[in-house]
């Protein structure tokens, strides 16, 4: 490796090395945004209670069914799979030309909303019954209760999987390549095969993606510990504040 090839090809290429990570960043970030909110839905709908018999008993079971299939579907086949059988296969089957970033982003995003939906789904499970219980003794149904007691806590809780997905997302947007999309591993493939220096031009790309997922890991961090609230808190009785309100 040639430290002189390397400040070379970031000089002459940079500009398209930054529209790669920019265009990265877009699909990862609006994929993952988009997938959190779909996994979000379908977490909550996994967790209607059923009633014993009658016709929303089999609405709610079909639903389920429908969305066990989705989530099963996109978590057990590789997201090159799926990129390949939505952009060309709906092209040659329905003739749908869609944009090349609409596809990128879509695609990610019910990708993300498949591992979100079961993220999400162990997150809710691990609330307390007591607060599920509690709400429904002041009357609130179950859509009140997942919005106003469970999801606040269920969002702290997955947080860092969340993160992570997001993470994974950064790395896996390289496959989208396969459908020319212009992320950061294309733009790579096109500045190595131009200067044929492609373990210069790849490690560039390498220092690219390590940067970004190491930013988004301590923003993530920091949110993380903002929601924790302060380690050590300090006890003020009301005598205490009276003192002060006078002084």
């Amino acid at each position: 490796m040639s430290i002189d090839w390397i400040i070379s090809i970031v000089t002459d290429n940079w500009e398209m090395f930054l529209r790669g990570a920019w265009m990265t960043l877009l699909i990862a970030i609006v994929g993952t945004i988009f997938g959190a909110i779909i996994g979000m839905f379908i977490g909550v709908i996994n967790t209607i209670p059923k009633p014993e018999r009658g016709v929303k008993r089999i609405f709610l079971s079909l639903i389920n069914a429908l969305l066990t299939i989705y989530v099963e579907l996109f978590r057990g086949t590789p997201m090159i799979v799926q990129a390949m059988v939505i952009f060309y296969g709906s092209a040659l089957a329905f003739g749908v030309d869609m944009d090349r970033t609409f596809a990128a982003i879509f695609i990610v995003a019910i990708n993300t909303g498949a591992y979100m939906a079961e993220i999400v789904r162990g997150g809710i499970i691990s609330v307390d019954k007591g607060q599920f219980e509690g709400a429904q003794a002041i009357g609130m149904n179950h859509w009140q209760t997942m919005v106003h007691v469970v999801l606040p806590q269920v969002l702290r809780n997955i947080l860092p999987s969340t993160g992570n997905q997001f993470i994974m997302n950064i790395k896996d947007t390289a496959v989208l390549n396969v459908i020319g999309v212009t992320e950061l591993f294309f733009q790579t493939k096109s500045v190595s095969g131009n200067n044929f220096r492609y373990f210069e031009s790849f490690f560039v790309a390498g220092v690219l993606y390590l940067v970004m997922t190491f930013t988004v890991t301590k923003i993530l961090r920091y949110f993380e510990k903002r929601l924790d609230g302060p380690q050590n808190y300090q006890m003020i009785d009301n005598q205490d504040q009276m003192n002060g309100k006078k002084a």
